[in-house]
C-alpha cells in the first residue's frame, strides 16, 4: 500500500498534467482525432479548383536533380503519397501534437531506391528555399509549425506548414504538366493547405513500383 505522502504526490502530478493539457489545442486528423506524436500519417494536400489533391512524395526535381531529394505533390489525385510522422526536436512528454508547436517531419518508408545516405527528415534548403530531405532535428531549418490554414471553404482540420522564413507552398515543375514542388514562399496564393490521415499499416494506396516512378520522374 502506498503511503499517504506518495498518494498525495501522485494526485498532485496528475492534476498538474491535467492543468497543462487543459486549454491546449492540438492538430487533428481528418476524423477529428488529435494527431499522435511519432505515428504515421498521410499529409494530403486539399483538393481545390487549382489543386488536384495528390499526395506528397520525395523525388528528383529541377531545383534538386540529384540528392538530396526534393518533395513534390504527385499529379495523381487519388495517390495518398508517402507517410510522415511528426515529432519534437527534443524529448517532450506529449502524446499529441500541439497546434503551432515546432516539430520535425520525417518520411516513414523503408524501401528507398536512392539517397539512402541522407536522413528522411524534411528541411528547408537555404540556397533554393526548396523543401528537401536530409534534415537534422537539431537545426532550425528542419523545424516546422502546423497552423490552421484559415482559408474559407476548405473544411475543418485543414492546416498549413510554416517555417522561420515563410510558409510552405508549391511552385510548378520544370516541365509542362509536371508535379508541383514544395518550397518556402511568402505568397499566400501559393500556400499549400493539407489534411492529416492516419495510416492503416494493413493497407497501402501506392505500390512500390509507383513510388519509385514518382521519385525518378516528378512529372509522372
Amino acid at each position: 500500500m502506498k503511503k499517504p505522502s506518495e498518494v498525495s504526490f501522485l494526485i498532485t502530478l496528475l492534476l498538474a498534467a491535467a492543468l497543462c493539457t487543459h486549454g491546449k489545442e492540438f492538430v487533428k486528423d481528418n476524423d477529428g482525432n488529435p494527431v499522435e506524436v511519432g505515428k504515421k500519417y498521410y499529409m494530403l494536400p486539399v483538393k481545390t479548383e487549382s489543386n488536384t489533391g495528390g499526395g506528397l512524395v520525395p523525388a528528383n526535381t529541377d531545383l534538386h536533380p540529384d540528392c538530396p531529394l526534393g518533395i513534390i505533390q504527385t499529379i495523381r489525385p487519388y495517390t495518398m503519397g508517402t507517410p510522415v510522422s511528426l515529432d519534437f526536436p527534443h524529448r517532450v512528454m506529449e502524446t499529441y501534437v500541439p497546434l503551432a508547436s515546432a516539430v520535425t517531419i520525417e518520411f516513414k518508408y523503408d524501401n528507398w531506391a536512392m539517397c539512402n545516405e541522407y536522413s528522411k527528415f524534411w528541411k528547408v534548403d537555404d540556397s533554393s528555399s526548396a523543401i528537401v530531405i536530409g534534415g537534422n532535428p537539431e537545426d532550425q531549418n528542419s523545424l516546422f509549425k502546423i497552423e490552421k490554414s484559415g482559408e474559407y471553404g476548405l473544411g475543418a482540420n485543414t492546416y498549413k506548414l510554416s517555417t522561420l522564413t515563410g510558409t510552405v507552398g508549391t511552385i510548378p515543375g520544370a516541365w509542362s504538366g509536371s508535379a508541383p514542388q514544395l518550397v518556402v514562399t511568402n505568397d499566400n496564393a501559393k500556400t499549400l493547405p493539407v489534411k492529416f490521415y492516419k495510416v492503416d499499416d494493413s493497407t497501402t494506396t501506392t505500390s512500390l513500383v509507383e513510388k519509385l516512378r514518382l521519385r525518378m520522374f516528378p512529372f509522372y
